[in-house]
């Protein structure tokens, strides 16, 4: 058996309904929708949610507590493993993780975290640290700073 010799089993691939297509087709005229109402109609029927004038679950339904989610901070996380392709003795600042396109933009801050080993000396500047980055930056004989 070669490649161009394959089919499909019979009855595996059903052609799709073509609605629309004359008396003979059993769906012509109406398509299916029947003649008149809501659904007939194009651009016709109900948003999401909507239960027919009756008030939709997500009104009925107590709202209580408080959301914080308009002043969320958004910070951008990096394990220390990704900084080995810097250059030993280099300076790391958000914008050079820019530049290596480690990370897309620097939002509400940069946190470095200890996840992995670092092979070389570096100067991390970041927004925040984990104690664990810290530790293994200064072991592996390099500096932290918090901007």
């Amino acid at each position: 058996m070669n490649l161009h010799e394959l089919k499909p089993n019979p009855g595996a691939r059903k052609k799709p309904t073509r609605k629309g297509q004359g008396i003979g087709s059993g769906l012509g005229k109406t398509a299916g929708r029947g003649h008149n109402g809501q659904n007939s109609r194009s651009g016709g029927g109900v948003r999401p949610g909507f239960e027919g004038g009756q008030m939709p679950l997500s009104r009925r339904l107590p709202k209580r507590g408080f959301t914080n989610a308009p002043f969320k901070k958004e910070v951008v996380a990096i394990n220390l493993e990704q900084l080995n392709r810097f250059e030993t003795g280099s300076e790391v600042t958000p914008e050079t993780l820019i530049e290596a396109r480690l990370i897309k933009k620097v939002a509400d801050g940069v946190k470095i975290l200890g996840n992995g080993q670092l092979d070389k000396a570096l100067t991390v500047k970041a927004h925040a640290f984990s104690k664990t980055a810290v530790e293994k930056i200064e072991a592996a004989g390099g500096k932290t700073e918090v901007i």
